[in-house]
């Protein structure tokens, strides 16, 4: 036979054979000029991040995150192999999540398109997602969940979910999901 992937007793597979084989690949997929033409990222921001990866990555949160209070450093590399990253800086996740949009004036535009099994949709924009959330977050502190409460939030992928979680992270209640249904 000369199938290389068939074993004997009197051929048994040896190192360097098909199995071992398909655990490396060196090939490269170049993509096409014109996926490449409307890359978001470019050679010149890879040759940036090259150059000073923890610099390239305080632009780049700068850039694109808003920061409650902005961080002193942003790689600590001090006590390997735990890394801290943006030290000092505060974030709210459900601001950057939401607010940051509609301030910008993307309220309008849809922020979650939900399917559920049934066939059964819902559309939220940013605006409206981020009214749900507040109303969830004040719900939360009506009930007197605080920022550094610990909350467990067990629900199925459904909005409600997001909604959640988000309103945790706006009040600063420390949250952890369980997917359940």
């Amino acid at each position: 036979m000369s199938n290389a992937l068939t074993a004997s007793s009197s051929s048994p597979i040896q190192a360097g054979d098909a199995f071992e084989n398909l655990s490396q690949e060196n090939r490269r997929f170049a993509p096409s000029a014109g996926f490449a033409a409307n890359a978001v990222v470019t050679a010149a921001e890879y040759a940036e991040a090259d150059a000073d990866r923890p610099a390239f990555w305080a632009k780049q949160a700068r850039e694109l995150l808003s920061w409650s209070k902005d961080f002193s450093q942003a790689l600590d590399w001090s006590d390997p192999p735990f890394a801290k990253w943006f030290v000092g800086g505060e974030v709210n996740a459900a601001y950057n999540a939401l607010d940051r949009h509609v301030e910008a004036g993307n309220g309008d535009r849809v922020a979650i398109y939900f399917e559920g099994e049934p066939g059964d949709t819902r559309t939220y924009t940013y605006a409206q997602l981020t009214e749900e959330v507040k109303k969830a977050a004040n719900a939360f502190e009506s009930l007197g969940v605080a920022k550094g409460d610990r909350v467990a939030v067990y629900l199925p992928m459904i909005p409600e979910a997001v909604i959640t979680l988000l309103a945790c992270a706006r009040i600063g209640a420390i949250h952890s999901v369980v997917f359940g249904g």
